[in-house]
């Protein structure tokens, strides 16, 4: 491996000049290197950021809208007192699909895949660092939730909530393989997602383009850097908790029977460490493209760069010391419930510097009234409410109170719908023009955001009476006598007038895509680097790989902005930076498309599937993946040029 360098452009920023044929040569050179082979194997080989970032969004949103039927068909149970829409047995493996997909197959693999799109192209480099380590985990990803799916129109859908609190998912009380197949499942998921932090860490720390210091980083890089973080260090939590209840249903060890020596608080600490720090992992990313979004309509930079930047990563790690405040019913020592009672309030600080920031920007900018904005001004009356709801729960004698109640399902809701969806359609409507070259209907797109805006409030807002009048939550049915009718029904005519949001959401995606207004690259005149290329980004992501000289790279080019020469075009070859300040450190080939992240992924599949119904699942799974594996890391034969004089 040799040095990349950095010479002056020769171009003029704002007189683009026609291209020499040295530069057609190499453009038509990298259309080579980098396009995808044709054809099925060529789609299903096909390793490269931007096409396994658009499978991981597209595939969560397809989850995302069965898990919003799943939730229609629950809100029509609930509308009216004693309703037989559905069964108690059905209601159960209703609202744990939902639950599970919006937690698991949705949320967390949706906001990877807008950080596999995005940050490669944000930090000017070609591709992510381990491309065929992206192809495993969606792959990963999808066998996991097609698992899940399958089994339930099978009559086998897990029906234990997405915690599976024992001992309820143990042996005694669920018999049958609804809960294996959903401890399974949360096995392939999480599997994915630490495979996708892996490459997301390397791509941040060593692909950056020179200039690009830690400290001239986007906020949304930011925000995908400690969300990765988190999720290296939260996911075993769960992948072993999912292991041992497997493990106890299994081959009868004990781990959560306490009348054999177990603990079955043990699966609620397991649990609850991965499973409060996720709520971060899902929204600050949606922090991130909040900060993205906000510079470009309030036209200037976000107030206090520095205070954003240690806010998330004091979220990154306070969040993981407030997961007993899911355990406050579960009798906890007078310390306990005061630690964690500050530790709970505490995580608020951090939130509301953030939300000053933002508003500081808001204050002296001048706003452009577009799209992305309406999600994003939402999300701060969302958010806020959400957050407002949530340090209340955070005290422990009101948590008590309101305990597993309607209440409880407003506030996450508010959190995670608010906090997390509304910055996610912001960002979808702002960097639509980058990956399609169409601009979405502007008309249809304010239909679907009051729309949704309207139809959430009416939804969720009056859960927070239903819990303080007692209402449970995870019921299938209630008395009409209780007094609950009416605010069951309005939030049922909100999950609908939702729907109707996005029904028009999903037909100005399909209609815009081919007869959108033509977009441009730059649209909005953004700042940050994947708006340098051409929309749609070709295979290659940038002609000349690029450098910066400033946090918001485009607004801050000089004019003969230095481009990187010496990386090769004729392999698919990428720069390693320094990690603190970027600095040119070698050049990197990248393996190609391959088949092999799919057949470990097979593999994968076959052990966790079998195993559900044998231990020797396992075995099988793990000789296949020997096989797969030998072939994925089988050297190459080295290129002819490599005998041949290095290329200077």
């Amino acid at each position: 491996m040799s040095s990349g360098s950095v010479l002056p452009s020769p171009a003029l920023p704002d007189a683009p000049p026609l291209e020499s044929e040295a530069e057609a040569r190499e453009r038509a050179q990298l259309e080579r290197t980098w396009s995808p082979l044709g054809g099925l194997k060529g789609w299903l080989s096909d390793v490269h950021h931007t096409t396994i970032g658009r499978r991981f969004i597209v595939t969560a949103f397809i989850f995302f809208l069965l898990g919003g039927v799943e939730a229609l068909v629950m809100r029509l149970q609930l509308a009216r007192p004693e309703s037989t829409v559905l069964g108690p047995d059905l209601y159960n493996q209703v609202f744990t699909m939902h639950g599970s997909t919006m937690m698991f197959l949705f949320a967390v693999p949706m906001m990877e895949g807008v950080g596999l799109l995005l940050v490669p192209l944000m930090i000017g480099t070609r591709n992510a660092a381990f491309p065929r380590l992206n192809a495993f985990a969606y792959y990963t990803y999808l066998i996991g939730g097609l698992l899940m799916n399958v089994s339930f129109l099978l009559d086998m859908g897990p029906d234990t909530g997405w915690f599976a609190y024992v001992p309820l998912s143990g042996p005694e009380y669920s018999p049958g393989k609804r809960v294996d197949v959903w401890a399974q499942m949360i096995t392939f998921t999480e599997l994915s997602a630490l495979a996708g932090s892996v490459n997301m860490i390397a791509t941040i720390f060593k692909l950056r383009a020179p200039g690009m210091s830690l400290n001239r980083m986007p906020l949304f890089v930011w925000a995908q850097l400690v969300k990765a973080f988190m999720i290296l260090f939260s996911m075993p939590a769960v992948m072993l908790a999912s292991l041992y209840l497997a493990m106890d249903r299994l081959i009868g060890t004990h781990f959560f029977n306490p009348a054999e020596g177990g603990d079955a608080l043990l699966w609620q600490h397991l649990f609850w460490f991965f499973g409060h720090p996720e709520v971060y992992i899902i929204f600050l990313p949606a922090l991130g493209i909040l900060s993205s979004v906000l510079a470009v309509f309030a036209r200037r930079e976000i107030f206090g760069y520095l205070p954003m930047v240690l806010a998330m990563v004091a979220i990154g790690f306070i969040g993981f010391g407030l997961w007993v405040h899911h355990m406050f019913a579960t009798g906890l020592p007078q310390l306990g419930q005061s630690f964690f009672t500050a530790a709970s309030l505490m995580v608020a600080v951090p939130s509301g510097v953030q939300i000053f920031c933002w508003l500081a920007t808001l204050w002296g900018g001048k706003l452009r009234l577009r799209l992305p904005l309406y999600w994003i001004l939402a999300f701060f009356a969302l958010f806020v409410f959400g957050g407002l709801s949530g340090v209340m729960l955070g005290a422990y004698a009101l948590d008590l109170q309101v305990h597993d109640t309607f209440f409880v399902v407003a506030h996450f809701h508010y959190v995670l719908i608010g906090g997390a969806v509304f910055p996610l359609f912001g960002g979808f409507y702002y960097w639509f023009p980058k990956f399609t070259g169409r601009m979405l209907s502007e008309r249809l797109g304010k239909w679907h955001f009051w729309l949704f805006f309207a139809g959430f409030n009416l939804t969720f807002f009056p859960m927070h009476y239903l819990g303080l009048m007692g209402m449970p939550r995870r019921v299938y049915t209630y008395a009409p006598d209780r007094g609950w009718t009416d605010l069951n029904l309005l939030a049922t005519v909100g999950t609908f007038i939702m729907a109707v949001g996005l029904v028009l959401f999903v037909v100005n995606v399909f209609w815009s895509r081919k007869r959108g207004a033509v977009a441009g690259d730059n649209p909005w005149d953004a700042d940050t680097l994947e708006w340098a290329t051409s929309s749609p980004p070709p295979p290659y992501n940038f002609l000349h790989l690029p450098t910066v000289r400033g946090r918001y790279a485009l607004w801050t080019q000089a004019v003969d902005q230095p481009i990187v020469t010496g990386v090769r075009s004729d392999r698919p070859e990428v720069l390693v930076t320094r990690l603190m300040d970027a600095e040119p450190d070698h050049r990197m080939e990248q393996p190609g498309p391959s088949l092999w992240p799919l057949a470990v992924a097979l593999s994968s599949g076959v052990a966790f599937t079998v195993s559900i119904f044998t231990p020797w699942g396992i075995v099988i799974g793990a000789g296949l993946a020997l096989i797969t594996l030998t072939g994925w890391f089988w050297p190459k034969k080295p290129y002819r040029e490599e005998l041949l004089e290095e290329q200077p």
